[in-house]
């Protein structure tokens, strides 16, 4: 502003001015920015019971144990699921597997969303595919629930779609009217083989979701 002034004058007027000059004043902004959170709820769904374990349906699951046994982080009961929480790069990451079964998973997921006051952005929800082929990556920022009861509830509860999902590719090779023994079948050799591998992946999506942004994660991990 000072520059600004003295481009307009002579050297003499600026010297004969320079008592009516008055310094500036910088009135204090108001910082409208919102602190961005550092918590983020990574949801993987499945259904609780040993019967399950080894199922297609239950690889949000498989992938959550996965990842805390990788990490050496355990898993405590909680109130409507099992949580264990993560830190990496300043983040915490609540990784949270429901104990209300498949198609009630909302309520796990909302009561956890306002207990550690975590923004609808910041979850993570995993799940099985029918739709696309097995092990295939399909991570999109909002979507309809695709005739899964998990995602169903949860748009139901949290009355939106807009949250982020990681769909893991189960694929559909089932006979006709036997998707519900598909689905709740467990893996065959081949996929049980190919499994650690998805598994180191989906693990790094879940790092890259938050530390790098949804965006970032999408273009570096979907079709993989």
């Amino acid at each position: 502003m000072l520059y600004e002034l003295f481009k307009h004058f002579s050297p003499k007027k600026a010297q004969d001015n320079t008592n009516c000059m008055k310094p500036e004043v910088h009135e204090p902004q108001n910082n409208t920015i919102k602190s961005v959170s550092k918590k983020f709820l990574i949801v993987g769904l499945g259904n609780i019971g040993a019967e399950y374990v080894n199922t297609r349906h239950n690889i949000g699951f498989k992938i959550l144990d996965f990842f805390a046994k990788k990490e050496a982080i355990s898993f405590e009961t909680v109130k409507l699921g099992s949580l264990a929480e993560f830190k990496f790069k300043g983040r915490s990451f609540f990784l949270l597997k429901p104990n209300t079964y498949m198609n009630l998973s909302g309520k796990s997921v909302q009561y956890w969303m306002n207990k550690e006051n975590i923004p609808l952005e910041n979850i993570l929800v995993i799940t099985d595919d029918l739709n696309i082929p097995f092990g295939t990556i399909r991570i999109k920022p909002k979507g309809s629930d695709g005739g899964h009861n998990g995602l169903k509830n949860i748009n139901l509860v949290l009355n939106t779609q807009n949250y982020t999902r990681f769909r893991f590719g189960i694929s559909d090779e089932f006979k006709k009217g036997k998707q519900i023994d598909y689905v709740l079948g467990e893996w065959n050799e081949l996929e049980e083989a190919k499994l650690p591998e998805r598994l180191e992946l989906a693990s790094e999506i879940i790092k890259s979701f938050g530390t790098s942004g949804i965006e970032n994660t999408m273009s570096t991990f979907n079709g993989k």
